[in-house]
């Protein structure tokens, strides 16, 4: 009597369509694709103590960093002195209501429900060998993992706390800046939530709630071009082409997107083109405009980078000429160039496929940065309120720049990057399987052999 093994579970890179066996992670380990090097799954020591100590300690910083003052500024006498909330509240007030909403959301709400989300999966995770799998809701799981998995990226605390330190710079010259007792506890909820960030694995994490399903259509080697499977973007389980439009995902329930180049370049194409065309007022008009004794005195943001070079704070002018001018032309012309050579990857090598895709990298890494002068903008407009002696007012350039920022980044988000890796890997697809296990998060960077395979030299692709 024949036995028939069973499939074994792969994954496929999110960046360059490689499906690979799925290695089996010791604590403080992860995997990484052996042709691009995108990181496939990891999974940290301790999984499931350090992200609620994490949480609960980011969610203690967070109360204290809204409960007290945060900063206070005084010129001849008048002072004025700000809570965190303040700043989104005159954003309201200036009739500025998309700033406001994009600031108390990018800041507050939305790293605050994620951290919330975490610290839950990750206590029910703990749970699951106690009260097994089928005692768990798995709708309301399946809910919160796509729901964490989507407002990651939308999480700008480190962006914000740079923006403020910009703005303590910019102001400082101008008058006396004091520091709150909340702004030494959002220093440490910035640290806190960009750690619990790097800390969470889609893959791992779904694992625990719901077993990877096996493909036996599928074998290692193949690729998005083998046009037998469906990665889900959700949870990475594979899927089988689907035979109908708006199919679902078999594991998570999310709609499954076919590799369609043209479409997604055709949504990457529009948003990026949405942002040049408000690049043009973000520069021509005011980004906020300044009070002083009575006069009124628009500053663009090139006037912003000139006055403060004339002051003498050249930092803070680099600063901000790098984050409102060389980064978002960078990256709207970066992605530009990216679109344009998506469609000349006929001939193209894996060489030019890892050279655009660690272009690619580069752009998703930098955009959110661009944030950073609508933050100032926020900051000097909450504390520099001192009637008609001194006051900051918003600009209507605030608005088209950060419409601008988002733009991109929704065009690089729309981006299939797995369009540079035109040819299936053929008889050579067996041999990149993933070849290492890197150390993450230990004092040991040895080296680790995985279950499947372990090759001291990786294979040439070209």
């Amino acid at each position: 009597m024949t036995e028939h093994k069973a499939p074994e579970l792969m994954i496929a890179c999110e960046e360059c369509g490689l499906v690979v066996d799925k290695p089996r992670l010791e604590e403080g380990q992860k995997a990484g694709c052996p042709r691009c090097h995108h990181t496939l799954t990891k999974q940290i020591s301790m999984p499931f103590q350090r992200p609620l100590a994490y949480g609960i300690a980011c969610m203690i910083m967070l109360v204290l960093s809204i409960s007290f003052p945060f900063m206070s500024f005084s010129v001849q006498g008048i002072s004025q002195e700000i809570t965190l909330l303040h700043a989104a509240e005159m954003l309201q007030h200036f009739e500025n209501s998309l700033l406001a909403l994009l600031l108390l959301m990018t800041v507050i709400v939305l790293p605050a429900g994620y951290i919330c989300i975490v610290m839950y999966l990750y206590y029910k995770a703990s749970k699951i060998k106690q009260v097994g799998r089928e005692n768990v809701n798995l709708r309301v799981i399946k809910r919160l993992c796509r729901g964490l998995f989507r407002v990651e990226a939308w999480l700008m605390v480190d962006v914000f706390f740079i923006g403020v330190l910009v703005s303590l710079i910019k102001i400082a010259s101008l008058a006396d800046v004091g520091l709150g007792i909340s702004f030494g506890a959002f220093c440490v909820y910035t640290v806190l939530v960009v750690k619990c960030v790097s800390m969470v694995d889609r893959t791992w994490l779904w694992d625990q709630f719901i077993p990877m399903v096996p493909l036996s259509d599928v074998k290692p080697g193949d690729t998005h071009m083998s046009n037998n499977h469906v990665n889900c973007h959700m949870c990475s389980q594979l899927n089988p082409m689907p035979a109908k439009e708006h199919a679902k995902c078999l594991r998570c329930g999310s709609h499954l997107h076919q590799y369609a180049p043209n479409l997604s370049l055709q949504k990457s194409w529009a948003l990026l083109l949405a942002s040049f065309i408000f690049y043009i007022p973000a520069n021509l008009y005011p980004m906020m405009y300044t009070v002083s004794l009575g006069k009124v005195e628009g500053s663009t943001i090139m006037g912003g980078v000139v006055l403060l070079w004339n002051m003498g704070s050249y930092p803070i002018a680099l600063v901000i000429f790098l984050a409102s001018v060389v980064i978002p032309l960078a990256k709207m012309f970066s992605l530009v160039w990216l679109f344009i050579s998506a469609r000349k990857t006929a001939d193209s090598s894996t060489k030019r496929a890892i050279q655009r895709l660690g272009l690619y990298r580069m752009t998703e890494l930098i955009g959110r940065w661009s944030m950073i002068d609508i933050f100032v903008v926020a900051i000097l407009v909450a504390l520099v309120q001192l009637q008609n002696l001194m006051a900051i007012f918003p600009g209507p350039a605030a608005l088209s720049f950060a419409i601008v920022v988002i733009c991109t980044m929704l065009s690089a988000m729309q981006f299939d990057p797995r369009v540079f890796w035109t040819q299936p890997s053929g008889d050579d697809g067996h041999s990149l399987l993933v070849d290492e296990i890197k150390e993450f998060d230990t004092a040991d960077h040895s080296v680790q052999s995985t279950a499947i395979s372990n090759f001291n030299k990786k294979p040439d692709y070209e």
